[in-house]
């Protein structure tokens, strides 16, 4: 008996062994399917500058982000967009601006845009791959229409605000003076009742729910956990503000509290990671959206330019990722990476297909981040904006580009009908620009954007023409040559040109106005010969948006006859290898130490500007730049003047991204969005499908002006009117 039981026991042990053994495989077997789709967290913060993380700045206190970045991949040469819409539809759909529509500022409150609806996004391809993906925080992508909503762009779940400045405790939203609403959503509701919860701490909150309540062993998680800080306005609990005391500048000592809150959720969220068995299979990305705005607190230091402005300070942005899965971690990557990269990178990390994507702007760079090979991406379009209306006009000097590069100022009384004929670019360039021509149709449900090839007219040499008497008179000077990259005075250009700045001399004027004519001798003929080539030419072939996913033959670099036809009063920025160039107007370029003083700007304020820009060669009569990033990340050395080559280069690489440009979008407000007229909350107002298309064009604000007939002065109008333009300027400044 007692033989017949032991043998019992072995074989049922020899079975429970063999049971185990099968159940281990078909464990091991999921981990390992498992493993090639990591669980993705993306905490994309709103407005921190370059100098504001600890471990650029170690008066800013992160622990949690230093320490994940040190143990991670730090991203030194990443960049974004300067504002908050663009760099959030370049996340989501891997394209540049210009391919969207949204070329031009920000999406409001009350305008009914949001992204084009035949893009496909990144969670749309993420939960096509098995994944189920969740959205916190902030959306500003637009929500006139349900189907612009995060649940219908491919989000299970969504928590968080529709619009681009909420308070932090009372989640009311304002598109302007009187124009307020509650904005706190669920799903695709009014999430009401909140109101006293800090967001940053709501957010998270909500973060650690989600993830609680998920299985990691089932099915791969997408989190993107887009917190509203550090943005306007300066709100933070008390207790964050103590470690600062010390700050003399109120905005910064709040700014700094407030960076203390995002570390601080990132600790919670990286903790749940842990908790609940995310980590060991977890990608966690860390980015800006944009540059900080220095006069409320943030800094982007030793970097020139702030927020909304395409010098460094306003698109170079502060990032990192922190994995296990990083095959070479602890270390700094150098290589060129743009916030467009994640949608390919981390949808082939998931063991998607991007191949269905197309279009995309975006490379692969997980064997850059992960093993330190070189990124695949040589250049950056930051982006082309013809509707930017500069504070001076300007462009490239075609007659003597040696004298300034630049157009006169146009006087201060202009009417409002010029301010309109100033935005469109084809009455004073050559090269048309697709986005200026009449307000042109863009309806927000085709397919594809069907447009003809721009093309590049070969320019005819210029005809020799008998000096006059004056002319020989001053033989002996020497003629200023004609820089590449700007366009000759031929017939290529048009008839209507504004005022070139000139000499104060009238001998001078004559001489220029004389050369002037003798340059535009024999139009007719020239204008027949070009319109032949353009006819030709016309009927080639665009070539397609640049894919990451399909193997194609890059044009080349240099195209001199490109680089002869572009308008450079055009807002435009490039970066190419180790050359950066800035067209039209990229904002303020000034570098802005860390504020040390509660008090307004003082001398420090000129310490930068005064002593590197001659007298003769300001800001505010440029309209190109050219700098060396590599060599010169702080933007100090403009070499325009002396690297015309470059800047030919460069001019033919924009003017062919331009060629594969949509029209832009930018309706005018819509007075049905007033969250009076929805119960106080900001949400869907167009209900039918039919009006995606129905603001078609580019919206320009011009009135007919006969009612300003009066000239009667009354100082009190004009005190009344200063107060009403500095409570707008303040309050649009939260948005």
């Amino acid at each position: 008996m007692r033989a017949a039981a032991a043998a019992l026991a072995v074989l049922g042990a020899l079975l429970g062994l063999g049971c185990l053994s099968a159940h281990q495989h078909e464990s091991n077997q999921t981990r390992s399917e498992r493993k090639g789709q990591p669980h993705i967290v993306f905490i994309l913060i709103d407005d921190q500058g370059f100098n504001d993380i600890g471990y650029h700045n170690p008066t800013i206190k992160t622990p949690t982000l230093d320490k994940l970045a040190a143990e991670g991949v730090k991203l030194e040469n990443y960049y974004v967009q300067p504002i908050c819409t663009p760099s959030r539809s370049q996340l989501l759909t891997g394209r540049y601006q210009i391919h969207t529509g949204l070329q031009h500022s920000i999406i409001r409150p009350s305008q009914p845009s949001c992204l084009p609806s035949h893009m496909d996004t990144l969670p749309e391809r993420l939960r096509d791959a098995g994944y189920s993906t969740h959205m916190v925080g902030k959306w500003h992508l637009g929500f006139y229409r349900k189907a612009c909503l995060p649940t219908r762009k491919g989000f299970d779940t969504f928590f968080g605000s529709l619009t681009g400045s909420v308070d932090y405790y009372s989640y009311g939203s304002c598109d302007g003076p009187g124009l307020c609403g509650y904005d706190l959503h669920e799903d695709e509701e009014v999430a009401w009742g909140q109101e006293g919860k800090y967001s940053t701490t709501l957010f998270t909150q909500r973060a650690r729910k989600i993830l609680e309540s998920h299985d990691p062993t089932k099915k791969p998680l997408f989190l993107l956990l887009s917190l509203q800080a550090v943005h306007t306005p300066l709100q933070t609990p008390k207790s964050y503000i103590y470690p600062y005391r010390d700050m003399a500048n109120v905005a910064r000592r709040k700014f700094a509290a407030m960076v203390s809150t995002v570390d601080e959720s990132v600790r919670n969220v990286t903790y749940a990671l842990r908790k609940y068995g995310y980590y060991r299979n977890s990608v966690i990305v860390y980015s800006t959206d944009n540059g900080a705005q220095p006069f409320t607190g943030g800094s982007n230091w030793p970097l020139r330019g702030r927020k909304g402005t395409y010098w460094e300070g306003g698109v170079r942005g502060v990032a990192f990722v922190h994995s296990p899965l990083l095959r070479r971690r602890k270390r700094v990557s150098r290589d060129l990476l743009h916030i467009t990269d994640w949608f390919p990178t981390l949808v082939g990390l998931a063991g998607g297909n991007i191949s269905q994507s197309h279009g995309l702007d975006g490379f692969d760079v997980w064997p850059t981040i992960s093993e330190g090979k070189e990124s695949p991406r040589q250049e950056i379009l930051h982006n082309i904006d013809p509707l930017h209306e500069a504070s001076e006009a300007k462009a490239w000097d075609s007659v003597n580009p040696s004298k300034g590069t630049a157009f006169k100022k146009p006087k201060k009384k202009k009417s409002k009908k010029k301010k309109v004929l100033k935005l469109q670019m084809p009455q004073k360039s050559s090269f048309k620009l697709k986005t200026t021509k009449k307000p042109q149709t863009f309806p927000f449900g085709v397919t594809k954007p069907k447009s003809k090839p721009v093309p590049k007219p070969k320019l005819t040499p210029l005809p020799k023409s008998k000096p006059t008497t004056k002319a020989k008179a001053n033989a002996h000077k020497p003629q200023p040559k004609i820089r590449s990259g700007v366009t000759p005075p031929s017939t290529a250009r048009p008839r209507h040109r504004p005022q070139i700045q000139v000499r104060s001399k009238a001998k001078t004027r004559r001489n220029i106005f004389q050369n002037q004519k003798s340059l535009q001798s024999k139009p007719t003929k020239s204008k027949k010969q070009l319109k032949r080539r353009l006819k030709s030419k016309s009927r080639r072939n665009l070539p397609q948006y640049h894919n990451a996913t399909q193997p194609t033959t890059p044009l080349p670099w240099s195209d001199p006859t490109a680089g002869a036809v572009w308008d450079a009063s055009v807002q435009a920025a490039i970066r190419v290898g180790d050359w950066k160039l800035l067209t039209g107007d990229p904002g303020h370029g000034d570098w802005v130490p860390p504020q040390m003083l509660p008090t307004l700007p003082g001398r420090w304020w000129n310490l930068e500007r005064s002593s590197l820009l001659p007298p003769s060669k300001s800001a505010a009569l440029k309209n190109i730049w050219l700098f060396n990033i590599t060599g010169d990340p702080y933007e100090r050395q403009d070499l325009a003047d002396r690297r015309p080559d470059v800047v030919q280069r460069l001019l033919a690489r924009l003017a062919y991204y331009n060629q594969t440009a949509v029209p832009v979008y930018f309706p005018p407000d819509d007075p049905r969005a007033d969250p009076s007229r929805h119960d106080g909350a900001w949400v869907p107002w167009v209900d039918e499908d039919g009006e995606e298309g129905k603001y078609q064009g580019v919206y320009k604000k011009g009135k007919s002006g006969k009612k300003k007939k009066k000239k009667k002065k009354c100082r009190l109008c004009k005190l009344k009117a200063f107060f009403l333009k500095l409570n707008t300027g303040m309050m649009s400044n939260r948005i």
